[in-house]
């Protein structure tokens, strides 16, 4: 592994390996730090991505590696621990330093960050053991693996009534279960019904399983209602606590008064609010999908062999300005 490159890119799945992809077909040294912790480890297919439609999810990084490495891409196992800035190189005052779980240190002109989010799921028993197999978040990426089944929404945030009118388009057997009634307006209960949504009014007490596969949902009350797929919403949390020492902070991400989680706030091409830092993906948008992700990175990647051809020339011009014999460095 290098000790210095062009670009450390943190984080090895869609977004951070598209990065690296552009990037070493721009010729430039790049370092690809990954924790080996994918969102969508869970899940058996990405979906919604063009030309790769259901491929796994293992599968899709290993294509992704194998590509950036024909290009020069060094990748390596590892959680980053701290990252900071340093002094530049030359007329270029941009570097850092990232410090990685095994002690190693390694530096970068430049950073993109595309280390991803964990979802915290909703605290019901037995629903963790589900979560990416029998329990459900997103109707774009499941709704088609379970269409004309037996649906449970679990309505545990204010969008949990959109929620099941989305998973209402793929079955005429759905079933919201509201735990709280402050969750739920008149106009949106009505909705419900109108559309033919079972309504369960309750606490549900835990998700119920056989032999792996997810059977119902028991109720506080005792009783269980049959089911043969539950979807529930997740809050994802950007994994960004290495980046303190940058000053880098996560914002929510807030749609429609709700808290979908949170995010590193960057502009049209990733650039976060610290200089030469960018990120893309789940780390920036927790509810980018894999092709989304994919695209950010990519723009991400360009932005920052921009950003480093700037530096290029400045540092040419300083070299061509300098008396004859004399260092710029």
């Amino acid at each position: 592994m290098s000790d210095h490159s062009d670009v450390i890119v943190i984080g090895g799945s869609a977004a951070g390996l598209s990065a690296a992809l552009i990037l070493g077909r721009s010729r430039r040294s790049v370092l690809v730090v990954d924790a080996g912790e994918p969102r969508n480890a869970v899940a058996t297919g990405a979906h919604n991505y063009l030309g790769r439609e259901g491929v796994a999810p293992t599968e899709l990084t290993r294509i992704g590696r194998d590509e950036v490495a024909a290009y020069g891409v060094e990748v390596t196992a590892g959680r980053v621990v701290a990252a900071s800035a340093t002094d530049g190189d030359g007329p270029d005052p941009i570097g850092f330093s990232v410090t990685l779980d095994s002690g190693r240190v390694v530096t970068s002109r430049r950073l993109v960050v595309a280390s991803g989010a964990v979802d915290v799921l909703p605290d019901v028993p037995g629903l963790a053991e589900q979560w990416g197999r029998g329990v459900v978040h997103c109707p774009f990426c499941h709704g088609w693996e379970v269409r004309d089944q037996r649906i449970g929404v679990l309505v545990t945030t204010p969008n949990g009534v959109h929620h099941a009118q989305m998973f209402r388009a793929l079955s005429d057997r759905v079933t919201a279960f509201i735990t709280d009634p402050a969750l739920v307006d008149d106009t949106g209960l009505a909705g419900l019904r109108a559309r033919g949504i079972a309504v369960v009014e309750g606490s549900v007490s835990r998700v119920l399983s056989s032999d792996g596969v997810l059977t119902g949902i028991e109720l506080d009350s005792g009783d269980v209602v049959a089911l043969d797929a539950l979807a529930a919403s997740s809050t994802a949390e950007p994994r960004v606590g290495f980046l303190e020492g940058l000053g880098l902070r996560a914002e929510d991400v807030v749609v429609n008064g709700f808290r979908f989680g949170g995010g590193l706030v960057v502009d049209a091409v990733g650039q976060t609010g610290v200089r030469g830092v960018y990120a893309a993906g789940n780390v920036t948008s927790p509810m980018a999908t894999v092709i989304a992700s994919a695209a950010a990175g990519t723009q991400a990647g360009a932005a920052v062999h921009g950003d480093l051809v700037q530096a290029d020339i400045a540092a040419a011009l300083d070299a061509a300005a300098a008396p004859v014999g004399q260092s710029t460095r």
